[in-house]
């Protein structure tokens, strides 16, 4: 009798729509990056600037996956970072950090590290994000430390 948990026709499914959505995803990234290159370089430097980044990160950025900051959402998680609250607290920080993740060249040590549970112990050592997510940790521990008394002397 067959395990009903691990159906062929599921697994069919799973494996069929991972490839559905890559080549969606890689269908959009080919139209960005047609509708980059439709635009002058006055064009691409205005809209670079508008994102206060370089033309050249514009056009890594247009080359990169939907998903490309998916670990950098992944580790804040395992962090313990609340993620939307950081977002509408400071939307341009967490642009910034997308940044830096989409154009990291250790996506492999950090997906490693991510699924083996050990990415909070070892970050520090290739994240591009190490410093600042460090500063947010640290600046939120101020803050905590300061609302504290307050608290106590209202309690």
């Amino acid at each position: 009798m067959q395990d009903q948990t691990s159906r062929p026709d599921t697994d069919h499914r799973t494996i069929f729509a991972a490839i559905a959505e890559w080549i969606r995803n890689y269908r959009g990234q080919l139209l960005t990056d047609r509708e980059l290159a439709q635009c002058s370089p006055d064009e691409v430097a205005a809209m670079a600037q508008d994102l206060a980044i370089s033309p050249q990160e514009l056009r890594t950025l247009a080359h990169t996956s939907p998903d490309g900051a998916r670990l950098l959402h992944r580790l804040l998680t395992a962090l313990g970072v609340d993620e939307r609250a950081l977002s509408r607290r400071d939307p341009l920080l967490v642009r910034d950090l997308e940044r830096l993740c989409v154009n990291c060249d250790h996506k492999r040590r950090c997906a490693h590290d991510l699924a083996t549970g050990e990415s909070a112990a070892h970050y520090r050592e290739y994240c591009p994000n190490a410093y600042t997510l460090d500063m947010l940790f640290a600046a939120e521990k101020t803050s905590a430390a300061e609302k504290a008394p307050a608290e106590q002397t209202h309690g």
